[in-house]
């Protein structure tokens, strides 16, 4: 099993389980997209997405993409696409809990959460897709840049930097820095709170509507052009 779930009172945790790192391959991503997609479920009025201790993902297993053939790296691009907008889309709040490091795809599927708290360590955060050789799918790239000014994505994007979890940098970013301890409590109290405001769905379809509907497109073109370091 590569996320685990957990309700708790109404907030569903989804763990990634996939170690070391929580790499990124195509079978963590259909099964992402698959809990996301669960999350409509009415009993399920908040989500917070978490990893291991001391790894939130490292990002896509380039070792694993090496070895996909041109089909399996185009299967798991749209993959890749679907399942971000499963998350970026839904409409109940969503709160990362960064445990540990952050890295390339893992930091983005951070973003798309509606508020990022991060466990304060020697960890990393950082869009490292640049240096990794993989770079941004047409989803993950619209989120970035609606979640990210464009400074701080410039910096980030372009120089591949990864920033402990309180760097200045990272403050938009990064909504909190708590311990490791209580990171995952305060997650699921801040998903409760967030969940307890009764227009939260229609003010998040408000701000994230535009995004939305642009990610949509990039979903249904299945004939839209693959990125080059993809295939």
């Amino acid at each position: 099993m590569t996320v685990r779930s957990e309700d708790r009172d109404g907030v569903r945790v989804l763990s990634l389980a996939r170690p070391p790192v929580n790499a990124i391959d195509f079978a963590l991503v259909r099964a992402l997209g698959a809990a996301f997609e669960s999350a409509a479920d009415a009993r399920c009025r908040a989500l917070v997405v978490t990893g291991i201790p001391g790894v939130f993902s490292a990002g896509i297993d380039t070792k694993r993409l090496a070895g996909y053939d041109a089909r399996e790296r185009a299967e798991m691009l749209r993959g890749v696409n679907r399942t971000l907008l499963a998350l970026y889309a839904l409409e109940k709040p969503c709160v990362a809990a960064i445990s540990g490091h952050a890295l390339g795809a893992g930091l983005v599927l951070a973003l798309a959460c509606d508020a990022r708290i991060a466990a304060a360590g020697a960890f990393r955060l950082g869009l490292t897709e640049a240096a990794a050789g993989v770079p941004f799918p047409a989803g993950p790239l619209a989120v970035v840049r609606a979640e990210l000014a464009p400074e701080t994505l410039r910096r980030l994007a372009l120089s591949s930097a990864a920033l402990a979890p309180d760097a200045p940098a990272l403050a938009g970013v990064v909504d909190r820095v708590v311990s490791a301890e209580s990171l995952l409590g305060d997650a699921v109290a801040h998903a409760r709170e967030l969940a307890a405001q009764p227009a939260f769905a229609a003010v998040k379809r408000q701000l994230r509507g535009d995004t939305v509907a642009r990610m949509q497109r990039i979903v249904e073109r299945d004939d839209e052009p693959l990125l080059a370091g993809w295939t």
